[in-house]
């Protein structure tokens, strides 16, 4: 199937050839018929596949028609919420270029930046606006967004959005939208609270599942290292100096873990930069762009930043500290290996990981590659490593001393 064969319009076409689109995806051959067709659609697709365009395109193809509204005149007729920033900002661009040959408008608004400027953009009048839930609904509290006149409401990685507690707010949203709307939810996992959502806010839908939620790409190599967790530093810099080359994305489950391990490479001479959710939006989108640019080829990251964000030729992950929710290892290694690139993802398990490894497995329904000859390795007994504070007492908490349990008479 070629785009030709989708019923999309020339300038939309030309737009799409330019942006290097060949053919479409198979999530993009299945879902575009359905949105033009302004059908309610559940999604369950990886990232990677090419899930954006197949939104972008049949709702710019959809309000194609409505472009020459003048732009003071202009009303926001399709509405794209995402958990993240950074995806956030991806989809604008995706919008942006698909868009280029019609006079669509598209703006982003997100938290952890200046309100003002967005809220001038907004007043000038825009088609299609992508939100974080927290400052779309800000915007609305102040009467700069009116969603009225909504067709489309894009609910994108739904699953995560309900995993970073956005679940009231997007039921506000989807209620301040009008009835007669279309809904479109994407999601790369469809757990029992990603269903039960769908349920409630999308009318007969059509479902399209593209790729197990399991699958993790055949082109990726999964390394597994047993290592102590005081030591997961010293083999993280054994394997940069010795054997992990290229575009790196270093995950950690913590802020303070980032923060410690970016000191500790730079001071080791590597080029490094971060990105969590202490950083302001300027510094992490800084960090993100210096990435993709080369000027640095480490990026130590919470998984923030293990969906959607589009990096090509990522050459290796490295899981630092695993994750606790299984689906969580899929998105972090998907952001190597795409578009039929070969890359590698090494993850470090400690004593009181191992559980996560066996979910892992379970899910992705695979075994991990062992590495056992590395400088650092784990005693197979070992049990999860329980740190006592120095000055503790030894002495239980509560507990009575002989002379104390002697009935003794109280002045009182």
């Amino acid at each position: 199937m070629s785009f030709k064969d989708l019923q999309l319009n020339k300038p939309i076409l030309k737009a799409i050839a330019e942006a290097g689109y060949d053919t479409p995806t198979l999530v993009q051959e299945k879902t575009i018929p359905f949105v033009l067709d302004k059908k309610d659609v559940i999604v369950s697709a990886q990232t990677g596949t090419g899930k954006t365009a197949a939104f972008a395109i049949p709702i710019l193809r959809l309000l194609f028609d409505k472009q020459d509204t003048p732009i003071k005149g202009k009303k926001i007729k399709a509405l794209i919420v995402s958990p993240t920033r950074e995806l956030a900002i991806q989809i604008e661009q995706h919008f942006k270029t698909l868009s280029t040959y019609t006079n669509l408008r598209t703006t982003v608004v997100f938290g952890g930046t200046s309100i003002e400027p967005q809220k001038d953009i907004l007043k000038k009048g825009i088609d299609i606006l992508v939100a974080t839930p927290g400052r779309l609904l800000d915007l609305h509290k102040q009467d700069i967004i009116n969603l009225d006149y909504i067709e489309t409401l894009v609910l994108d990685e739904a699953d995560l959005m309900l995993d970073m507690g956005f679940i009231d707010a997007i039921k506000k949203i989807e209620r301040l939208c009008p009835d007669n709307k279309q809904t479109l939810l994407f999601s790369a996992t469809i757990p029992y609270k990603v269903e039960q959502l769908a349920n409630t806010l999308l009318k007969t839908p059509k479902r399209i599942e593209v790729a197990p939620n399991s699958s993790t790409s055949k082109n990726i190599t999964q390394l597994l290292y047993y290592v102590p967790k005081r030591n997961k530093i010293e083999l993280c810099l054994h394997l940069l100096r010795n054997t992990i080359k290229g575009n790196i994305i270093i995950f950690r489950r913590t802020k303070f873990g980032v923060d410690k391990l970016e000191k500790t490479l730079i001071k080791n001479g590597y080029r490094v930069d971060s990105i969590h959710g202490n950083k302001s939006q300027s510094a992490r989108q800084e960090a993100l762009n210096n990435f993709k640019k080369n000027q640095i080829n480490i990026l130590i990251a919470t998984d923030v930043a293990a969906r959607g964000i589009d990096i090509k030729a990522l050459d290796a992950v490295i899981n630092f500290d695993l994750p606790n929710i299984p689906e969580t290892y899929v998105h972090r290694i998907g952001r190597t290996a795409r578009a039929g690139k070969h890359g590698v993802a090494y993850s470090f398990c400690s004593a009181d990981e191992k559980n996560y490894v066996q979910s892992i497995q379970r899910l992705i329904q695979l075994q991990l590659d062992i590495i056992e000859e590395h400088p650092y390795p784990l005693d197979p007994k070992a049990k999860k490593e329980v740190h006592k504070s120095p000055n503790k007492s030894k002495y239980k908490k509560g507990r009575k001393s002989a002379a104390s349990k002697k009935k003794k008479k109280r002045w009182y």
